[in-house]
């Protein structure tokens, strides 16, 4: 009977090494332009109470639709996150932000969970980088994060993206105009799309954020929520725009942006693919004044943005995007015969004690065998030490890239490798 290997589950990848590198590039550029203007990281919990989700998101979201929920030992309902922004409320009113010096500035690099149908770019289990301004209402808080998501993707010199932007009102001006585009599509529902019949129902704003071939063309006449937002909106998203264009980032005033949770309100923006438009959206956010009441706070402004990594990184792999890496190994290690091969142990560790990164493979036994190794591993110096060597005390530095060699002593060579990677 053949042995049964085990597969991954469905809509979820294993994400190689030689993938980390572009994991390990874009959080290390995110988490920089997010500390540099003042964001501190939080970390929530993988599961929550999933009436969390349920209140904050809204029952009838499709997100809300696409948990993982399950029940714990003590019959307790809880679910996988499914996005990033009811948790960090949760905290801000569990832990008590809500006393420090107002805004607080959040940011996170997490994986959340959806049970979607998978396709590229998108995964049952995602990476997000988001960022969360809770306790600041000023139209200058949503424009400072329009600009730091563009200067991140700049910094990943991504250049076919674009700024969608738009607003979606309030309580005092929403109410009004779903009326109107209810009417609108009143006569039009033979036409829709299955999902567009359900929306009509539970969320008209998703009537505009569907890409049917045939929604799209009744989309095309339907009223606009900018024309129709209350002074206050109009106001609030007058002041983001002109705030923008002093910063001269280019945008879209696109009132198809509506987003899909129930908490946004006022100003929504997302970041697309130029080429592929609402296909391939990279990210999505907007502001959720709401929600802190709506999860037992005080009535709290709050602006926030989230990042899918998954399809920013599949976007750079389509644009070629060539960056460098900061290299850890630079040394390789390499031995002949078995007192050597202790010595090679020891030198081994007293690098990587130092500081410096260093491999070996001590099941190889030819020289020769170890300089493929080394080669192949792009190593700038490969240290080598063999039965001479073990008996005089020294230790050969072999440049690989000109194929100098050098001797020194064995209790010099931390010290002179140190002085040459420039540490």
């Amino acid at each position: 009977m053949a042995k049964r290997i085990f597969q991954k589950p469905r809509g979820t990848r294993d994400i190689l090494p030689v993938e980390q590198k572009y994991f390990k590039y874009v959080q290390n550029i995110f988490e920089t332009v997010a500390e540099d203007a003042g964001f501190r990281k939080i970390t929530t919990p993988t599961f929550e109470d999933s009436k969390l989700f349920m209140r904050g998101v809204g029952k009838e979201a499709e997100l809300t639709k696409e948990m993982y929920v399950f029940e714990d030992k003590s019959a307790n309902s809880l679910a996988l996150r499914p996005e990033g922004t009811a948790p960090i409320v949760r905290a801000y009113l569990e832990d008590g932000m809500q006393s420090l010096p107002q805004p607080v500035n959040l940011y996170y690099f997490s994986n959340f969970f959806r049970y979607e149908r998978p396709q590229a770019g998108r995964y049952r289990e995602l990476w997000q980088f988001g960022l969360e301004v809770i306790g600041d209402k000023s139209p200058l808080v949503d424009a400072n994060i329009v600009a730091t998501v563009w200067r991140m993707y700049k910094k990943l010199n991504l250049t076919d993206i674009s700024i969608q932007i738009n607003s979606i009102g309030c309580g005092i001006c929403r109410p009004k105009y779903v009326k109107l585009l209810k009417k609108y599509y009143q006569g039009k529902l033979a036409k829709v799309c299955a999902d567009c019949k359900k929306r009509y129902k539970v969320n008209p704003l998703r009537l505009l954020d569907c890409k049917n071939e045939k929604c799209l063309e009744i989309q095309k006449e339907a009223p606009q929520m900018i024309n129709n937002l209350c002074s206050a909106c109009h106001d609030h998203f007058k002041t983001v725009l002109e705030y923008v264009d002093e910063l001269e980032i280019d945008y879209v005033l696109n009132p198809k942006i509506v987003r899909g949770l129930d908490y946004y309100t006022g100003t929504v923006f997302e970041v697309w693919n130029a080429k592929d438009g609402a296909q391939n959206s990279l990210g999505g956010g907007g502001r959720y004044d709401l929600l802190v009441e709506l999860l037992g706070g005080n009535k709290t402004p709050a602006m926030g943005f989230g990042v899918g990594v998954d399809r920013t990184i599949e976007e750079m792999e389509k644009e070629a995007i060539v960056f460098e890496q900061d290299k850890n190994v630079n040394i390789f290690v390499a031995q002949l015969g078995s007192k050597a091969r202790k010595k090679c142990f020891k030198l081994l560790n007293d690098l990587l004690d130092a500081g410096i990164g260093a491999e070996a493979r001590f099941d190889k036994g030819g020289i020769g065998d170890q300089l493929k190794i080394a080669s192949k591993l792009g190593v700038e110096y490969t240290l080598l030490i063999g039965q001479r060597e073990a008996f005089d005390g020294t230790v050969i530095i072999k440049d690989m890239a000109s194929g100098n060699q050098e001797v020194f002593p064995y209790e010099k060579i931390v010290k002179v490798m140190r002085k040459r990677l420039g540490r």
